[in-house]
């Protein structure tokens, strides 16, 4: 796929991961739009940096448990853009609770990881679709773990969230085929 002039909405991009995909996509010439959740000052030096490299950048807030905001963050990409070719689903959350304490792996905490690390990418996915399937081309690549394969990690509720992303990502490059690539990458 020849990137150059494409654009990628890579969410949690403020920092870690997101930061190192952005600029790995401005640098194969793509322009790309940043989300955070509460990082505005991490997202708009991103943005900064990929302007630098000569590409296009764009930051969205974005709570991905909540399909508002999902809808209004990929709608600003298009807005701004007007097209979405990759999706990288890098956002994610954690919070760390020791494997043997289950009752401090309280229900809230659960809740709040599948939100974020699983319902997030589902959302955000089913909200870029139609824009992806559109660019004739479409690009999906989901931020998954190793955790997701064994039982390790932060807490139990991480592992298994990522042990969701990777099978989401399986169901996901199935639903979408053949317009639209749906990929895992391990962090």
């Amino acid at each position: 796929m020849e990137l150059t002039d494409k654009v990628a909405f890579v969410t949690g991009g403020s920092s870690g991961l997101g930061l190192a995909a952005a600029k790995t996509l401005a640098n194969a010439g793509v322009d790309v739009c940043i989300s955070y959740f509460s990082n505005k000052d991490g997202a708009l030096s991103v943005c900064d940096e990929v302007t630098s490299m000569g590409r296009r950048a764009t930051s969205a807030q974005l709570g991905q448990s909540d399909p508002a905001s999902v809808d209004a963050a990929v709608e600003s990409v298009i807005r701004e853009f007007g097209q979405l070719d990759i999706l990288v689903n890098n956002a994610a959350t954690s919070i760390p609770v020791p494997f043997p304490d289950l009752d401090a792996l309280t229900p809230e905490i659960w809740d709040q990881l599948f939100s974020t690390n699983l319902r997030g990418p589902f959302l955000v996915t089913r909200a870029a679709a139609p824009h992806l399937l559109k660019s004739g081309a479409g690009r999906i690549v989901n931020v998954g773990a190793m955790i997701g394969l064994m039982p390790a990690g932060s807490s139990i509720a991480q592992a298994v969230t990522k042990a969701g992303v990777i099978h989401l990502t399986r169901c996901l490059a199935v639903a979408l085929a053949p317009d639209v690539t749906v990929n895992l990458d391990y962090a």
